[in-house]
């Protein structure tokens, strides 16, 4: 590879040049957010990757270098302007070519014009739409604002607009323009052709898991009615163990006097030092030591058993959130305690 130029590479190749060139630390940081298939693929790559120049590793990172002020330009003020900022900073040609890799392969995101909007304009905007397309909308924005708009919906409709993104899985690009075009949109004609995945469990949790608990308890008991199984799935997600750190200490210590020693011993065991730091912190010098050493004489656990333990504790965080004995500071109406 070390002969090669860089417009002769894969996209696999040249992503795993960038990592390389990012070093471990970072690159760890990304695999975060990648599928499992593809760190495989992307370790592989790397694994075979003996040599690299450095022209080619130099232009592999103005490449994404590119990319990445093209999504932000884009983003900020759509296509025209990320072209025009983009030609002052790398010249017309390369411009151009930024701009048409961007668009062909990494889909810029419709309603951009919407996620720049404030939440009680934009939901004057749309509360008078259909379910189905407010449903849409919400889909494209983060969960912050989706969150605000889902909590001052009526009542009524909180429950079905989440359903709705929750059972959404492909939306024809067709469809999209469409309402685009009534909501005034400025890049209908930048979606792109293959069908865009939008939606899901995922989408409503991330929007579940920011408005007030008032709100989430009401959608998830009509859910629980309405959709048991849909329910049932968004609310193993909605607090996974980790989430332990969203606990003060006054919470954490509420959780484990009712948690099973051996059930946190085995929970632990897969947990991260950060996650085990705030745990033992919260316990008994004595206790601390003590599962400290279940730990340690327990060997190899099988990572089933370590889940369904974490289950256990996150049910029990859950149990007592219903009941009012711990706050879990997600957002929305958490922050102040009356």
């Amino acid at each position: 590879m070390a002969k090669e130029k860089e417009a002769s590479l894969t996209g696999l190749q040249k992503a795993a040049i960038l990592l390389i060139a990012l070093g471990p630390e970072r690159s760890a940081l990304i695999f975060k957010h990648l599928k499992e298939e593809e760190i495989e693929d992307l370790t592989l790559e790397i694994a075979n990757t003996r040599s690299v120049t450095p022209q080619v590793k130099e232009d592999v990172i103005n490449e994404f270098y590119g990319v990445c002020l093209a999504q932000q330009y884009i983003a900020e003020g759509g296509i025209g302007y990320a072209k025009e900022l983009l030609e002052k900073a790398l010249g017309s040609e390369k411009a151009l070519d930024v701009i048409g890799k961007l668009t062909a392969s990494l889909q810029v995101r419709p309603f951009e014009f919407i996620r720049k909007t404030e939440a009680s304009q934009l939901l004057n905007f749309i509360q008078d739409e259909h379910p189905q397309t407010i449903a849409l909308i919400l889909s494209y924005l983060n969960p912050g604002q989706a969150a605000l708009i889902v909590s001052a919906l009526p009542p009524d409709r909180q429950a079905d607009v989440a359903k709705r993104i929750a059972m959404m899985d492909r939306t024809s690009p067709d469809v999209i323009k469409e309402v685009e075009k009534v909501l005034e949109s400025k890049l209908s004609s930048l979606v792109n052709q293959d069908y865009t995945i939008i939606g899901g469990v995922d989408a409503v949790v991330d929007i579940l898991n920011t408005v007030d608990r008032s709100t989430e308890k009401h959608i998830m008991e009509t859910l629980e009615i309405d959709e048991p199984e849909l329910a049932d799935e968004i609310r193993k997600k909605m607090f996974v163990f980790e989430d332990i750190l969203l606990l003060d200490d006054r919470a954490i210590q509420r959780v484990l006097r009712d948690v099973d020693n051996s059930d946190l011993a085995v929970a632990l065991k897969g947990a991260n030092e950060e996650v085990q730091n705030a745990i033992f912190n919260n316990l008994s010098k004595r206790l601390a030591l003590m599962i400290r050493e279940d730990m340690e004489f327990m060997g190899p656990v099988r990572m089933k058993d370590v889940e369904e333990a974490q289950q256990k504790i996150v049910n029990t965080i859950r149990r007592l959130e219903d009941a009012s004995e711990i706050v879990i500071s997600r957002g929305g109406g958490d922050e102040i305690i009356v």
